[in-house]
């Protein structure tokens, strides 16, 4: 069996581009918890705080990993239609972050698993690095991403003191 994760989907033929990078975006605000809450178990005292931090940065690297593919796959999804020049450049430059973000969870893994002290005072500053990229990224995917827009409810089917939309609400939230 490979080691090799499935990404989740991003994008398909005919799928919604801003649906996609909101979908990255929700994994980037992910990440950034990871390691952040990675740099706060860490910097703690006890060897079990820190141990757990080493856990969350190595789960940090795997998110950064998937999210990484996902945006190559992205990427080049946007190559392969006609798409605005400006919004292949931002995916680009999200691209760019993403790789970055993923070498320094990378390095922090490898140094925190390392045996010496220096090793591992290296591992925590590359750990807030990585916490700083992972915080870049995820805002800029945020503003990289058209809000999304909702139907406007239909009201006029809804009378203002309609007894049986009153009845059936009632009945829906009764105790049971």
């Amino acid at each position: 069996m490979s080691d090799q994760s499935t990404p989740a989907r991003t994008a398909v033929p005919g799928d919604d581009i801003h649906q996609a990078l909101r979908r990255l975006g929700s994994r980037a605000h992910q990440l950034r918890a990871a390691t952040r809450a990675a740099d706060h178990f860490n910097a703690l005292d006890t060897l079990e705080d820190r141990n757990t931090g080493s856990w969350l940065m190595s789960c940090a690297l795997a998110l950064s990993a998937d999210l990484a593919s996902d945006i190559d796959g992205l990427a080049r999804s946007l190559k392969e239609r006609p798409v605005d020049a400006a919004l292949q450049a931002r995916v680009s430059a999200l691209r760019v972050r993403t790789h970055q973000l993923h070498a320094a969870a990378r390095a922090a893994d490898h140094f925190l698993d390392q045996d010496t002290h220096e090793d591992r005072d290296t591992g925590s500053w590359l750990i807030a690095t990585a916490s700083s990229l992972a915080l870049k990224l995820a805002s800029e995917i945020d503003d990289n991403t058209v809000p999304a827009r909702r139907q406007a409810l239909d009201k006029t089917s809804i009378e203002p003191h309609d007894a049986g939309l009153a009845r059936r609400v009632a009945a829906a939230t009764a105790p049971v």
